[in-house]
């Protein structure tokens, strides 16, 4: 269970304002003029996409703390109507630099390019036409609009929908006059439509739904006069609620509950800026909203939208120059998977090491005769996985394939279940862990009949088995046959599968049990080093750093002279740098083309240097809610690895990594040093292919 004990609430930051920090990070590469453009539109998108989960599940919490009268504070003692005031006011202000970023800068800059989304004010006669044909043909047909009066009561709206609230005059054809109707676009309907380039006058016109809903709304209205035609969004609740004490049946709770996050509470109401007042109250009261809760926005109310744009126009030159992942030096040549892993351990680095090697381990083990079983666990690993159609080929031959299905992983639960069920079709036993504990642990276990008996070969990663991911996602994933490390995971999967109580690992930490009381004792050691006058180090690399007595832990660190380096790409609560607290303390966040994802925990411990890899961030839910693995790196060969890839590159980059202060505050400092990002210097060590690096 986490600790009960009570710290200094000035020790720790708020978490929901540092998750905006973070975004403000990503939103500073979408204003970077360094960085490619079409590029610099996806970022723009990923804020977005980033906020919609933020009020989806954060704000959404606070909200209903709020409503319940809640006054429990966090560790930064503030309480949830504090929290979501400040909130509020940030992202108020983090949405508005958002929109004036695209408005002023981007969509300029791609005009430029011959890259357009026509305003309706300077639509051709042609180019209306092909629209106004394209709306008749296209999206009428699929459109109900809904008059609201007494029998036509306002509709449920989706969460997170495309919706227009249109004021209307005049009478309709049965006399009535509701003056207001809504008008929901289906989302089988794309956002963004593309113009034929003989058309658009540019090499790449868009023109986007709405504008076409607002010049051709009247023709749903047949007789009346449209007064006001206005886009509107509503984000919802979406965090699921399954009770562990209730329930019976995971899956079937799940599928029950899973219908209902689309009509969660409302938690933000989006509209356009013109949006006359009267109207924009009448939808704050449909949702059971206030004023604070109301975004105007000057243009479309879902930049998600725009994120398929960079992949529909082909401008490379506007684009991330692409590469193509790179291979360990033992799997260069043709090689034997098994005869590879069991020669040596084999670490790969995504995204700049290829994927491939764990797909092969899969799709090997599915047809060799050899293989007798395979045990894997599935947290995000997409719906039409390759993995997936491997595990279905060696259940359909036979072998004993277990998957543990996580059916709880966050926005992922319909694929999951996806999954779950075709796997049972096959045959494969499938498990969905423990209630109440998520299965986050990446583990692959192959097992294999050889000359002197059976052979354990495992992947053991930081990331998820989601090929399409790791090309984008950094990630450490280690492919080993020591027998010590079979044994642990062997275990951890009959703890996931059966019953019994949990056991000491050789190698392994494991959340819930072990991990927690490990990480305390190797930065404890850490301390007695530094007392004892001897030198002590500490680099820990992550997304999230949240648990309170590890943090009070490192605070105790610091006072004692350990040096220690985080590397945390997003929410801290730990305030670096403070002196009396922290001043041996530096923490920075890299932010750059790929998604910093690999956790990686070292020790110097008196000289040994050791070295550990995990799925698990430093929070209180990785160390007591989910079941999670830490694993070391062995072999000092990839020791030495890890600890130049994965820490001291990032340490040393000077452009993209930004230095946190003690108030949450986060700037990039300029350096005299010549130009050192991490992502570009391992990109042009492993990756094979054109890339550009300063």
């Amino acid at each position: 269970m986490p600790p009960s004990r009570q710290f200094p609430a000035d020790h720790f930051l708020n978490r929901e304002l540092s998750l905006l920090a973070f975004n403000r990070r990503v939103l500073a590469q979408a204003a970077d003029a360094r960085v490619p453009l079409l590029e610099r539109l996806r970022f723009l998108c990923i804020v977005s996409s980033n906020l919609d989960e933020f009020f989806e599940i954060r704000v959404a919490g606070l909200k209903e703390q709020i409503k319940l009268g809640g006054h429990a504070v966090g560790t930064d003692g503030m309480p949830p109507q504090d929290v979501y005031r400040q909130v509020t006011e940030q992202a108020h202000h983090l949405i508005g630099e958002q929109y004036a970023l695209l408005n002023d800068v981007i969509l300029p800059a791609l005009n430029k390019e011959g890259i357009a989304f026509l305003r309706r004010s300077l639509w051709t006669e042609s180019q209306r036409q092909w629209i106004h044909r394209h709306f008749h043909d296209e999206v009428m047909p699929v459109l109900t609009p809904i008059g609201l009066d007494p029998s036509h009561p306002f509709p449920r709206v989706l969460n997170k929908s495309l919706n227009f609230a249109v004021e209307l005059e005049g009478t309709d054809a049965f006399g009535r006059n509701s003056g207001a109707a809504i008008v929901q676009a289906p989302r089988a309907l794309p956002r963004v439509i593309r113009l034929p380039g003989e058309l658009s006058g540019v090499a790449h016109g868009f023109v986007f739904l709405s504008s076409m809903l607002h010049e051709f709304v009247g023709e749903l209205f047949t007789g009346m006069n449209v007064l006001g035609c206005y886009q509107f969004r509503v984000t919802r609740n979406s965090d699921l609620f399954v009770d562990d004490e209730e329930v019976k049946n995971l899956r079937t709770a799940l599928q029950g509950e899973l219908p209902q996050r689309h009509f969660g509470d409302a938690v933000r109401l989006e509209i356009a800026d013109n949006c006359s007042e009267p109207m924009a109250d009448f939808l704050l009261q449909q949702f059971g909203l206030d004023s604070s809760d109301l975004y105007r926005v000057p243009g479309i109310v879902n930049l998600v939208r725009l994120m398929s744009v960079p992949d529909r126009v082909n401008r490379p030159d506007l684009s991330y120059p692409p590469f193509q992942p790179g291979l360990p030096k033992v799997l260069t040549k043709r090689y034997d998977i098994f005869d590879s892993i069991r020669k040596q351990d084999i670490l790969i680095h995504h995204p700049f090491q290829s994927f491939t090697p764990v797909i092969q381990l899969l799709q090997q083990a599915s047809v060799d005769p050899q293989v007798i079983a395979i045990k894997m666990t599935v947290y995000r690993t997409g719906t039409d996985s390759v993995l997936m159609e491997h595990l279905l080929r060696a259940a359909e031959k036979g072998k004993e394939v277990t998957v543990v299905v996580e059916l709880m992983a966050r926005f992922d639960e319909e694929a999951n279940l996806s999954i779950a069920a075709r796997l049972e079709e096959v045959g494969a036993h499938v498990v969905y862990g423990v209630v109440g504990y998520k299965t986050h642990a990446k583990m692959l276990m192959v097992l294999r009949r050889e000359d002197h008996g059976y052979r354990r070969y495992i992947h053991l990663g930081t990331g998820n088995y989601h090929p399409r991911t790791t090309r984008f996602y950094t990630d450490f994933g280690l492919l080993t046959a020591n027998p010590e490390i079979g044994d642990d995971v062997n275990e951890v999967f009959k703890q996931l599968t059966g019953l019994g109580k949990a056991t000491a690992l050789n190698h392994l930490w494991q959340a819930p049990f072990s991990l927690h009381p490990n990480m305390l004792a190797a930065i404890r050691a850490e301390i007695d080093f530094a007392r004892a006058g001897r030198p002590a180090r500490i680099i820990a690399k992550m997304n999230s750093l949240l648990e309170p007595e590890i943090i009070e832990a490192l605070y105790e660190a610091s006072g004692a002279g350990v040096d220690i380096d985080l590397i945390v790409r997003g929410v801290c609560s730990l305030r670096p740098g403070v002196k009396g607290l922290s001043e041996n303390i530096r923490v920075r966040s890299v932010i750059g083309r790929f998604l910093e994802h690999h956790r990686i925990f070292y020790f110097f411990a008196d000289g040994e240097e050791k070295i550990y890899l995990s799925s698990a961030d430093w929070m209180e839910r990785n160390f007591f809610r989910r079941i999670e693995v830490c694993f070391p790196v062995l072999e000092p060969r990839l020791k030495q690895r890890v600890i130049k890839e994965g820490l001291k590159s990032y340490l040393s980059d000077n452009c993209q990594a930004w230095e946190m202060d003690g108030d949450g505050g986060y700037v990039i400092r300029p350096s005299k040093r010549a130009r050192s990002s991490a992502q570009e210097r391992l990109l042009a060590d492993m990756g094979i292919g054109p890339i550009s690096v300063a």
